[in-house]
């Protein structure tokens, strides 16, 4: 049996049941909704998944999806970023060592970094979600392409002009044209000299060797042979063509011992040594032209002695105030 609730009525001092009222059960009921939608307000508010559901599996996965790309192309552009740094060293590199080194002119900065131009290559992009990130990745990938290929071209420029120097230093002279260990064979260097027979200062426009007659000399470097016979004064004589403006002269020979068109190579004995022509003795008389002048030929000689060696020779022939031709 249900207990009876009453209540103390102060004027008439009774005990007074208390009645239930429909009005008040209606209160109550719409208090215990407004508190449940409150709390289920808040509950979404705090971010508590599970008071809300998904609207479907489908969209959840989408969503997740999308983040993840965002991401992904949040790193990516930041890489892009790394290897721009990277590239720009490269370039560097390749225009003030690289193709310094072989005398090829820098990639202008117009070419290494031109636009791409016509119409609106990235418009496709506009209506996608992420269609500044999608349109940033772009064209940092056509930008670092772009780059890339011009760089390869100048890399394949530089590969070629370096297979053609290491050609051009078979050609050009760079040994001593008799062999000169004891380095005591020089006997005159280039400058006014007098003349041993004439007696008079001329012009010595080459280094002379002292050797015995019948001594070895030297192709000093790879050459064709333009000449090969007598030259006056200069007795028996091969001048050798090497290319790129470099012509060498051997005179004086006792014997020749090569022909006119023959292609030879640095180390190639192409004759003897001897006195023929305005000489006093044996010897060679060596010439270094290029491009038609005659230059001193001790500055040929790198690859035959050391800095120090290089220095005796040199004080050895400036020391002749005599040649022998």
């Amino acid at each position: 049996m249900k207990k009876k609730k009453f209540y103390f009525d102060k004027d008439t001092g009774d005990l007074i049941p208390v009645k239930k009222s429909k009005r008040n059960t209606a209160k109550l009921i719409l208090s215990v909704v407004f508190l449940t939608l409150f709390f289920s307000a808040i509950g979404t508010a705090l971010g508590y998944h599970y008071l809300v559901k998904p609207k479907t599996y489908g969209q959840a996965k989408l969503a997740n999806e999308l983040e993840k790309m965002e991401l992904q192309y949040r790193l990516l552009n930041k890489k892009f970023e790394q290897t721009q740094s990277v590239l720009s060293d490269l370039e560097e590199r390749d225009d003030n060592i690289y193709r310094s080194f072989f005398e090829l002119a820098p990639v202008p900065n117009e070419v290494r970094k031109a636009g791409f131009g016509g119409t609106d290559r990235y418009a496709n992009f506009s209506d996608l979600t992420y269609s500044d990130l999608v349109t940033e990745t772009s064209k940092n990938l056509d930008i670092i392409n772009k780059r890339l290929v011009v760089q390869s071209k100048s890399l394949d420029d530089v590969l070629v002009a370096a297979k053609d120097k290491e050609e051009m230093f078979k050609h050009i002279p760079a040994i001593q044209p008799v062999s000169n260990k004891q380095l005591n064979r020089m006997a005159s260097g280039y400058g006014m000299r007098l003349h041993p027979i004439l007696k008079i200062g001329k012009m010595h426009w080459g280094t002379d060797f002292a050797a015995p007659t019948g001594t070895p000399i030297y192709a000093t470097g790879n050459a064709r042979v333009k000449v090969a016979g007598n030259m006056g004064g200069y007795g028996n004589v091969v001048v050798l063509d090497h290319g790129y403006g470099y012509e060498t002269l051997y005179g004086h020979m006792s014997r020749i011992k090569t022909r006119k068109g023959q292609k030879v190579q640095r180390g190639d004995v192409i004759g003897y040594v001897g006195s023929t022509g305005l000489s006093s003795g044996p010897h060679l008389h060596y010439e270094v032209h290029k491009d038609g002048e005659k230059i001193d030929p001790i500055s040929f000689f790198y690859d035959d002695v050391n800095p120090d060696e290089f220095k005796v020779l040199f004080e050895k022939s400036q020391k002749m105030t005599v040649s022998l031709d």
